[in-house]
């Protein structure tokens, strides 16, 4: 009963006429901000329409448009574990509607994870902490990160070398997270971020992200 009451939701959610805002199939770089970590073997680049972020430390990759009002964002990604130098199943992790309340330029960062804690934004953490945990924090803009919910069963964890489909939906003060179509968390926020940026974020793995597409409603 739960899993048709979430389908729902997610059906009368993506039924909204939404236009298309931005697209990037990754044939470059140049529709995004590169903010990754000085560490060895680290790179971010693209390959046949994937974008690659092959990280030892941590890495976060923006997209170059600033959001605004109800949004929509999908893209497909995967965690890469081939036995190559930084492949390891953790950190699926996304930034969305980020802002930094001291500093009109959002992007002044080097990809460690701390640095960000000044900013305003949601955030998952899909199979952090070497996959152990999922996690949903709004951060404050001073420091404080709130964890809105969190799971720890296998079934919210990453599998091996599974691409997921994400969406994410901004409507109304409600922010919602999709993986292949199934909520896994949803939050209405009484103080919502209503514009900012989205970004991919990871640390110490190698993963491919491909067809990204934001759509505004």
């Amino acid at each position: 009963m739960m899993k048709l009451l979430l389908s729902v939701f997610f059906t009368l959610l993506t039924c909204s006429s939404f236009a298309q805002f931005f697209t990037d199939d990754f044939k470059d770089t140049s529709q995004l901000v590169i903010e990754m970590a000085p560490a060895p073997n680290s790179s971010v680049y693209t390959d046949h329409g994937k974008l690659i972020l092959d990280t030892k430390g941590g890495v976060t990759v923006w997209v170059n448009k600033r959001l605004e009002g109800n949004i929509k964002i999908e893209y497909k990604r995967k965690v890469l574990t081939e036995d190559k130098i930084n492949d390891r199943l953790s950190d699926l992790n996304t930034f969305w509607m980020a802002q930094d309340p001291l500093n009109p330029n959002l992007f002044t960062r080097n990809g460690v994870l701390e640095r960000y804690d000044s900013l305003k934004l949601y955030y998952v953490g899909m199979g952090g902490n070497t996959n152990s945990t999922t996690r949903f924090r709004k951060y404050e803009g001073n420091g404080i990160r709130t964890l809105i919910q969190e799971y720890k069963d296998a079934d919210h964890l990453l599998k091996k070398d599974k691409e997921y489909k994400i969406t994410i939906i901004v409507k109304d003060g409600v922010s919602s997270y999709f993986v292949d179509d199934v909520l896994y968390f949803t939050y209405k926020d009484p103080n919502p971020i209503t514009a900012g940026y989205f970004g991919f974020r990871s640390t110490w793995s190698r993963q491919e992200i491909s067809q990204l597409r934001i759509y505004k409603l």
